[in-house]
């Protein structure tokens, strides 16, 4: 392994060794330290984000028509551009039912639910009230059924709250990965137009379905890192906000189409939208 030498902590060495992923800071004077297995670290450096009008053309080809005639890839997502974005560690996978469900016993958090008449009031409602009963906790518990798919019905600062649980319990400064970060992870330094390159691959996520699937249903999927779920499955929360102020969503979700799970593809929810097509994951800081 190479370590660089300098003056800045603006780096983050990352060695794979006997089964651990340890990782060194310039102020740690070659102390490692452990992060929990399921985190991929990423290096810092410039990354391509956003899409130019010939990647939402292609976007569009992939889309129902209505998506072009409501212009949503031109409309949220940024200009292509490169941005230098800091070393990090993201979640392989999306937070489970299973392990959100662990966060609610040991801290007493609201239990993941929304009421019919909330959830009719909140818009972006897309499936009926009917089909969000299934996804619904009994006795502060997921059905069994769900409990390797992602945690849902979670708004921005249940997410927030569970990060920052986790980052409690494993000594670690665990938090909501930011737009920037995870689109990095998305599209690698290479620039990747989806998680595992440029060209769609059919099976390769969760959509145009009728509900979630467990997290490592899809490995064909899986970015060369070893993240997985960048497309399909579920929305994620991010602690980016969009220009209008409302929090960034990230990603595409089980009943999209390919067009909508490009890494460049965003939008917008308000903070307190608790829904079946919305989760997340978390990241740590270098």
């Amino acid at each position: 392994m190479h370590i660089r030498r300098g003056r800045h902590r603006s780096w983050l060495t990352v060695l794979l060794t006997g089964g651990s992923l340890i990782a060194f800071s310039a102020c740690d004077r070659g102390q490692p330290v452990t992060l929990p297995p399921g985190l991929v670290a990423l290096p810092g450096g410039p990354y391509t984000v956003g899409s130019d009008s010939a990647e939402r053309e292609i976007g569009y080809s992939l889309s129902p028509p209505g998506v072009r005639g409501a212009a949503w890839y031109d409309a949220w997502e940024a200009p292509r551009h490169v941005e230098r974005v800091a070393a990090f560690a993201i979640d392989s996978t999306l937070v489970t039912q299973s392990e959100y469900a662990e966060f609610v016993a040991t801290t007493r958090h609201r239990a993941p639910h929304i009421e019919g008449a909330d959830y009719e009031a909140q818009g972006f409602l897309v499936h009926a009230y009917a089909e969000v009963e299934g996804f619904l906790w009994d006795n502060d518990a997921p059905p069994a059924e769900l409990a390797d798919h992602p945690a849902v019905l979670v708004g921005l600062e249940d997410a927030r709250a569970y990060c920052g649980w986790r980052g409690r319990r494993d000594g670690l400064d665990v938090r909501l990965p930011t737009e920037l970060e995870w689109e990095a992870a998305c599209r690698g330094r290479a620039g990747r137009l989806f998680p595992w390159g440029d060209d769609w691959v059919e099976g390769a996520a969760q959509i145009d379905s009728s509900a979630t699937a467990p997290v490592t249903a899809h490995p064909s999927g899986a970015t060369p890192e070893g993240v997985l779920d960048l497309a399909g499955n579920v929305f994620e929360w991010t602690g980016s906000f969009m220009p209008d102020g409302r929090p960034a969503l990230k990603g595409c979700s089980w009943d999209d189409a390919p067009g909508t799970c490009r890494c460049a593809f965003r939008h917008g929810r308000p903070a307190l939208t608790r829904h079946v097509l919305i989760g997340f994951r978390c990241a740590v800081s270098r």
